[in-house]
């Protein structure tokens, strides 16, 4: 029979100086009521102090919920995370240089959980090379507190690799699934996501720790089906039933989003004719039939939703790191869940997928580009948000549209009688001479032959052998006084710069079904075309 116990009894558990790996993806499969708890308990101070906090990526609300409960000086010794953009608190502490900080790749991060649970001593991969990552750069640290090297480079059969090693002992895993029967088996019928709990369940369990999981029901023995069980009984060592367990941080409880049912396309509505819709829609003419594509946060996850809307959203198959496959990918708090999904894989044979140059396109976000077509989205002014599965991604895909806004901060640009309406330049630059921090290396992916293009609100450019080209600018926009004068750095003008298809600027469907089914369906890749890197 399991042992269920209070979220509170649960917190109580964790010692000073624990190691504790957490489940959780963005706002899904979060186990909110024992991370509410441990926060209870610290500042009421029972402890726990200094412990190790390893999490997969961004678990929080920007200030509140998920992992920005940990995010109080004494109770974090050191974060290994792969991302911190949903957890503005832990930032600023890293900032301040109260907390021993590492960022590593997303799928690096699963990967380990594998690694962790096998009680092999890290991973070697591609995966980083030539980034921040990179101990010839940061290696993955943070800040100035962060001293201990945890990646090193290695020449192993005639190549480079990082090595990244096991960061230590898991000795408390808090996970989370729906429902859990008599004997401790866990299934995740309505998750809206799997993660890697499993690889951790088994880490800890292998380690001699402990292996609490919240979930939102008990149910009787023998009467969950084999198929959606995620997690054996013995791996258990305690559970913490939370009725009101929410699926994401903005859904009790959405059947679409776990395949329980299906939202007709028409229940999809449109987001707004305002400028980040315009890029997310020209980055949306970049799509092929058959494209296996991933998306990554900010405008390219709005691309969902212009392919929705222009009915060529079931000729594509969409993806997004966490192991959703199929169906129109979420935004902001619901970004790593989808309606509609397909398939949802544990989040590590996604980036067994990624990793190996499996997807035909990618979609990503940027924060600044250089001139040599290095992209930073990792570090700029007092964030430090890290990488996610942004690193995976752009080393191993061959077709990459980065989107973003051409300034930023506090801009004004509309979207007004079919053109673009420049009101008030952004303050900063973000096409600036060098970047803050290299997040994707331009020089490698010349090297390795991927295509690259950077769509903007008012231009769109494409990377090439001497550099960056513009190539097409929006209507109403003027060459030189709203584009080549707010870029740090000089660029080829094409002798065929072109005007952005008018359609974008146009509310209602763009109509470009017919155009898109008529167009040769994606290249199948194969060895020769891959990036070098994924060989």
């Amino acid at each position: 029979m399991i042992s269920c116990i209070t979220a509170d009894e649960a917190a109580a558990l964790i010692r000073d100086g624990d190691f504790v790996i957490t489940g959780g993806n963005g706002g899904s499969g979060v186990p909110e009521a024992l991370f509410e708890a441990v926060e209870r308990r610290f500042l009421a101070g029972q402890g726990p102090h200094a412990i190790t906090l390893f999490h997969i990526t961004g678990v929080g609300a920007l200030t509140e919920k998920g992992l920005c409960r940990f995010a109080h000086p004494g109770l974090v010794k050191r974060v290994i995370g792969g991302n911190f953009g949903m957890q503005l608190p832990f930032i600023q502490m890293i900032v301040n240089n109260e907390v021993e900080a590492y960022n590593f790749p997303q799928g690096v991060m699963t990967h380990l959980c594998r690694a962790m649970a096998g009680r092999q001593p890290g991973i070697l991969t591609h995966v980083g090379l030539g980034t921040y990552m990179d101990p010839q750069q940061d290696g993955g640290r943070m800040n100035a507190r962060t001293t201990e090297a945890l990646v090193e480079r290695v020449h192993v059969a005639g190549a480079d690799y990082l090595f990244y090693r096991a960061p230590g002992v898991p000795t408390v895993a808090l996970i989370r699934g729906t429902s859990v029967d008599e004997d401790g088996y866990v299934s995740m019928e309505h998750e809206a996501t799997a993660r890697e709990d499993l690889s951790m369940a088994q880490a800890v369990h292998n380690a001699g720790g402990l292996v609490i999981c919240q979930v939102k029901r008990r149910v009787r023995r023998g009467t969950l089906h084999p198929h959606m069980v995620k997690i054996p009984g013995f791996l258990i060592d305690h559970v913490v039933v939370e009725p009101e367990q929410l699926q994401t941080y903005t859904t009790r409880y959405d059947p679409a989003r776990c395949g329980e049912t299906r939202l007709p396309a028409s229940g999809i509505a449109p987001d707004p004719l305002d400028a980040r819709r315009v890029i997310a829609r020209r980055a949306a003419f970049e799509l092929r039939p058959g494209d296996v594509v991933n998306l990554g946060v900010g405008i390219s996850a709005m691309i969902p939703n212009v392919a929705a809307e222009e009915g060529i959203d079931e000729l594509i198959t969409l993806t997004v790191e966490s192991g959703v496959v199929g169906g129109v990918p979420g935004h902001a708090r619901e970004f790593g869940t989808a309606v509609n999904p397909r398939v949802i894989l544990d989040q590590g044979y996604q980036f067994d997928f990624y990793d190996g140059g499996g997807l035909s396109c990618a979609f990503l976000s940027f924060a600044e580009v250089d001139a040599e077509g290095n992209v930073n989205v990792t570090r700029f002014g007092r964030r430090y948000d890290g990488a996610g599965g942004f690193i995976n991604i752009t080393q191993n895909t061959r077709r990459l549209v980065f989107s973003g806004s051409l300034t930023g901060g506090e801009a004004d640009v509309r979207v007004e009688g079919g053109q673009l309406a420049i009101h008030r330049d952004g303050k900063f630059r973000k096409f600036v001479p060098a970047v803050g921090q290299i997040s994707f290396s331009g020089k490698l992916a010349r090297e390795r032959g991927q295509q690259v293009s950077f769509i903007t609100d008012r231009a769109v450019f494409e990377l090439e052998a001497d550099g960056i080209v513009l190539t097409e600018v929006a209507p109403g926009v003027r060459l030189k006084e709203d584009v080549l004068d707010h870029i740090g750095f000089d660029v080829r003008v094409s002798e065929s710069l072109k005007t952005m298809d008018p359609r974008i600027f146009r509310a209602g469907p763009m109509g470009v079904h017919d155009a898109f089914v008529a167009q040769p369906p994606r290249h199948v890749v194969r060895d020769a075309d891959r990036p070098e890197a994924a060989r």
